[in-house]
């Protein structure tokens, strides 16, 4: 396959980067997505393994930065080690620590072993792993807002860290929440800079401005993230005499365009309520509002389908419930083949979307565009978990609930009693982790296809669909 070349201007654009190069030994392509290539490298002061992650939007790459030095220093958060800004024809690299599996691989070695693994004592600390990375990111003020599992990667020796924050937003309370809904008030929450002291990790190695003085061997001044943001956005504007809007892809765009099928952006002829609108999205980023279009569908909340743009880290608690669910079957709870069918799947096992069960959902921008007819009988989460104990379920049922208000935080389930029941979490030396694909192996790529459950099937398979004109539009009715 190809490798997307994004504003580099062709493929394997990072090998005519010197500053790159330099410094690092670009190794071979690891990954190809939307709006990055990723190489495996080596550090060529101590030979140090890393992951160059070239980012193709400028807006992208300094979000990611912004939320990997929020989230640092965390055991379960991928490390930002490097940056390198870009420029009118070079995208801009991040250099991060390499970990070579992911959540999935974990997933999959399991379901092939069906039905002796994995054990619970094994699940449990994987379990712990994912809670604490996001629990780190949400402590941080990060939203994430892409979590699954081949975002949560794995070292050789199982620790797993929260990674690819592409997507990731920071958000700063406001105070406008306490007492109201966050659907019956108008956003409350803001983009903001952690003031916090953050140093990137490797000290002489890792300074972001490659100064005089790390060249010469000396250690870096220690800079808070505000300072590495003003300082990446003087190299940047340097580099690209003010011109950085030119390399930039506005939120809602970039978005769709990182996890939404092709189907989805251009052959959808009811993409309108869907909030897919590109035009609609670079509104949204202008207004400092949020896109709905985020995340990849399997794990994508209820309220993102629905098309709000006013939501906080209560998205990544559902994306969360979908993932813990899948560690438990092994494969995913709710795996839709378009968003009308990931809607229709929810609802048959929580029961309909109500002002009951979620109060504010008529608000959403598309709750009175999309009909389905009322569910008398909801399947339940303890039938999607068969032979799972009451703590399990309960769980899941913290998390894979309507109303984002009632989801409980990642830091508050690292307390819940299941993990204090036996059999008790392995230590993290004790856990069965996957073999490492060999770098030619396809299989991964592969699957990362597949898992991402985003290319839309035809409206047939909803059986009779009824289309009606509104004041505002149309809506659509399924049965």
């Amino acid at each position: 396959m190809a490798i997307g070349g994004g504003g580099g201007g062709g493929s394997w654009s990072i090998h005519g980067r010197p500053d790159v190069t330099s410094r690092y030994e670009v190794l071979g392509r690891a990954g190809s997505g939307a709006y990055a290539d990723v190489y495996r490298g080596r550090r060529r002061s101590d030979g140090a393994p890393v992951a160059l992650k070239e980012v193709h939007d400028a807006v992208s790459a300094r979000r990611e930065a912004d939320a990997l030095l929020a989230a640092a220093p965390s055991r379960h958060v991928v490390a930002l080690l490097d940056h390198f800004p870009g420029g009118d024809h070079d995208d801009d690299v991040l250099v991060l620590e390499w970990l070579p599996l992911d959540l999935s691989a974990v997933v999959r070695a399991a379901a092939a072993a069906r039905p002796s693994a994995p054990p619970a004592a094994q699940r449990k600390r994987w379990m712990l792993q994912v809670l604490e990375g996001v629990a780190a990111c949400h402590s941080a003020g990060v939203v994430h807002r892409d979590l699954k599992p081949a975002n949560l990667l794995i070292s050789e020796d199982g620790v797993l860290k929260v990674a690819d924050l592409g997507q990731a937003r920071i958000l700063q309370e406001t105070g406008t929440y306490q007492g109201m809904h966050p659907y019956e008030q108008s956003s409350g929450v803001e983009p903001w800079v952690s003031q916090q002291r953050a140093v990137l990790h490797g000290v002489k190695e890792n300074h972001p401005s490659h100064d005089s003085e790390t060249q010469t061997g000396q250690e870096p001044e220690r800079l808070t993230a505000a300072d590495y943001l003003h300082e990446m956005d003087q190299l940047r504007a340097k580099s690209t005499h003010g011109d950085v809007d030119k390399m930039s892809l506005q939120d809602g765009n970039a978005s769709c365009l990182a996890t939404c099928s092709t189907a989805d952006i251009d052959d959808d002829p009811f993409r309108a309520s869907y909030s897919y609108d590109a035009e609609e999205g670079m509104l949204e980023e202008e207004s400092g509002a949020f896109t709905s279009c985020v995340g990849t569908r399997w794990f994508r909340a209820p309220e993102l389908l629905y098309g709000s743009t006013n939501y906080g880290q209560e998205v990544d608690l559902w994306s969360l419930g979908c993932i813990l669910a899948e560690l438990f079957n092994l494969e995913p709870i709710f795996p839709g083949t378009s968003d009308i069918d990931q809607i229709g799947r929810i609802i048959s096992v929580l029961g309909n979307i109500t002002e009951e069960t979620f109060p504010g959902c008529s608000n959403l921008p598309d709750y009175n565009k999309i009909f389905f007819n009322k569910v008398e009988k909801p399947i339940g989460l303890e039938a999607c978990l068969p032979d799972r104990s009451a703590s399990e379920v309960s769980i899941i049922k913290r998390l894979l609930c309507y109303d984002p208000t009632k989801r409980a935080s990642a830091a508050d389930l690292l307390n819940d009693p299941y993990f204090a029941e036996e059999p008790l979490p392995v230590p993290i030396e004790g856990l069965q982790v996957p073999e490492s694909k060999d770098e030619d192996d396809d299989s991964t790529e592969e699957w990362a296809n597949f898992r991402g459950g985003d290319s839309d099937s035809d409206f047939d398979e909803f059986g009779s669909m009824d289309v009606t004109k509104t004041d505002k539009g149309f809506s659509i009715r399924f049965s």
